[in-house]
């Protein structure tokens, strides 16, 4: 980056002008080095001023990668939970899960909206999709990517017999730069009535968008828009965080020997965790790590856990980096 552009930073902008002024008073200095008289000066004070100047610059250019950071960083993400072994249980408990984190987000005064659903015969969830809007969403949810183990007896089971069960979890961040171009000729949309309650509206007019992505045979359907065309973006959106997460995900095993230091995130057939009932415990497999009081956690207060993930990424980074 050069002066101005740093000038017209807002985050730079004092540190330009205090650049600027040194500049002017080093660029005096040098003028008068050709003056015998005062030459010996001159110099003392171009040495002064160089490393001030050296130092400013250097303050500007980490300020300014530091704000660029942040601004790419995604201002809402996708979170998708999924049921898998288990049937009724698994569906039951993918219900759960999206309460939990339903919760968390309204501790953080996150936007979080249901973006669909497909429910089981018990109530529970088959699928659903979430659009999580605040600041840091994504990077305290980030590492929630990943199969989901639960153990408990099921209130059907007659025997007392603990049953295991699996969901999948997908955390996607929506950002402003894609990793995957999507040409429109890759894809097929079919519009539909939005199912249940919502007036007229819904379930007269065709509102509700599924958008095939013919290459990959990815389908996305969503209901929550009142109007085909927002439901169009919204659907468009959700594709497009999943075929980026595919890409990353592939990246990721391409270069997993370089990654060591990862906690584990996007690698959806990856085992992160067990909720065991029975023993009231909460067991994050990748920082091996457990935590009690399980409906305590499964009530939303799960930031003790996430503190300790991000904690784990850290030092794992910057043992990398001695490295």
């Amino acid at each position: 980056m050069d002066l101005e552009s740093f000038k017209s930073n807002p985050r730079t902008t004092y540190l330009a002008q205090e650049y600027e002024r040194l500049l002017a008073s080093r660029t005096e200095a040098e003028s008068l080095l050709t003056d015998v008289s005062m030459s010996e000066l001159a110099q003392a004070e171009i040495e002064t001023l160089t490393p001030q100047m050296e130092a400013l610059w250097k303050q500007m250019e980490e300020t300014a990668q530091a704000a660029q950071e942040e601004e790419e960083k995604p201002k809402a993400m996708i979170l998708e939970i999924q049921g898998g072994a288990g049937g009724d249980e698994s569906s039951l408990f993918a219900a759960e899960l999206a309460l939990m984190y339903q919760n968390y987000a309204e501790s953080r005064n996150w936007g979080f909206t249901k973006l669909d659903e497909s429910v089981s015969d018990v109530g529970g969830y088959k699928d659903v999709s979430f659009e999580v809007k605040g600041r840091d969403a994504y990077d305290a949810l980030k590492f929630e990517t990943g199969v989901h183990r639960v153990q408990r007896i099921p209130e059907t089971e007659k025997n007392g017999r603990v049953h295991t069960s699996t969901v999948t979890v997908s955390v996607m961040p929506l950002r402003a730069i894609t990793k995957v171009t999507i040409p429109m000729s890759d894809l097929e949309f079919e519009t539909s009535r939005s199912g249940g309650a919502g007036g007229q509206n819904v379930n007269k007019v065709e509102t509700a968008v599924r958008v095939i992505h013919k290459p990959t045979g990815i389908a996305i359907r969503c209901t929550i828009e009142r109007s085909q065309l927002k439901n169009k973006e919204r659907a468009l959106e959700m594709l497009q965080a999943k075929l980026d997460l595919l890409a990353q995900e592939e990246d990721d095993k391409k270069h997993a020997s370089e990654k060591k230091a990862q906690v584990g995130t996007g690698d959806r057939s990856e085992k992160i965790r067990t909720y065991n009932f029975p023993q009231d415990r909460v067991t994050d497999h990748r920082i091996g790590k457990s935590y009690h009081n399980l409906p305590t956690f499964m009530d939303g207060d799960i930031n003790e856990l996430l503190k300790d993930l991000h904690d784990s990424e850290i030092a794992a980074s910057q043992e990398t980096t001695s490295e």
